[in-house]
Order: structure tokens, then C-alpha cells, then sequence
């Protein structure tokens, strides 16, 4: 997948396990990546667990995050062109070899369309998490149950 990536012209930082002989907590490698989108080191990025929903839930925990799992075409595009998306997370037990480097090429060739309704909810995104990030300072924020 790297080298596909980097045919496309882009420049790849891998961040991922060369084998499953150890198996990794996919908290850890999205606060990984979150942290690479976050310093700039990276611009966009994709995470891969068994179903992708454990991945896009941890990183989307992470200001700035906006991860989100697509198993089809138009959710990999419409998901930037709409949302801002900047992590394409990914099921390894869902999607085949085939479709993954087209969902990732799709992700990568998309840009956000800055229209005024998508910029709107984005502000809003951005604004609870603000609330979210004040609420954890201020020790309001309860813990589950």
C-alpha cells in the first residue's frame, strides 16, 4: 500500500506493524497517528483494525481528529469533500485487497469543498470539542458506567 501511496505522489510515513506476530492496542497506534496529524508530520492518514470502528472511535477522541470508517467508494471521497475527514480508517476483516487501494486512493485524491454549510458544521464539530476539552479540565466530564 506505501508504494502505492507514494505513486500517487505523496509522501508516506509508516507508522504501521510489518507482522501480526505481536498484536498491537489500536488506541496506541491511533494516538500514534493523531499525534503525527497533529505535529504536522503528516497530513492525512489510514488506520486499520479488524472491523475499522475501533480505530475510528480512538482517534476521533483526539482534538483535531476527524476519523471516520468507509467500507465504499463515495463515503472515502464525500467524507473530506464534506466533513474535513483526515483519517480513513479501515476494516482488514471487511474490505478486500482489492477495494482498500481504491477507498485510499479515492480518500487521498478528495478536498474539503470549504462550502458555507460544510464550514458551519465544522465549526460546530470544533466547538464541542472545545466544550469537551473544558469540561475534562474543570473534572465535570463523568466517567462511564
Amino acid at each position: 500500500m506505501l508504494g502505492e501511496i507514494e505513486a500517487l505522489g505523496h509522501d508516506a510515513v509508516d507508522l504501521g506493524v510489518d507482522t501480526d506476530a505481536e498484536l498491537i492496542d489500536y488506541p496506541d497506534k491511533a494516538r500514534e497517528v493523531g499525534e503525527a496529524l497533529r505535529s504536522g508530520e503528516a497530513e492525512r492518514a489510514v488506520l486499520v483494525c479488524g472491523s475499522g470502528v475501533g480505530a475510528s472511535v480512538a482517534a476521533s477522541k483526539l482534538p483535531g481528529i476527524r476519523a471516520a470508517v468507509c467500507h465504499d467508494s463515495y463515503s472515502a471521497h464525500q467524507g473530506v469533500e464534506h466533513d474535513d475527514m483526515n483519517v480513513l480508517c479501515l476494516g482488514s476483516d471487511v474490505v478486500g485487497p482489492e477495494l482498500a487501494p481504491e477507498l485510499v486512493r479515492l480518500f487521498l485524491a478528495a478536498e474539503f469543498n470549504g462550502g458555507e454549510r460544510y464550514v458551519r458544521r465544522l465549526k460546530k464539530v470544533e466547538a464541542m470539542e472545545a466544550m469537551s476539552k473544558e469540561g475534562a479540565r474543570a473534572g465535570t466530564m463523568g466517567s462511564p458506567t
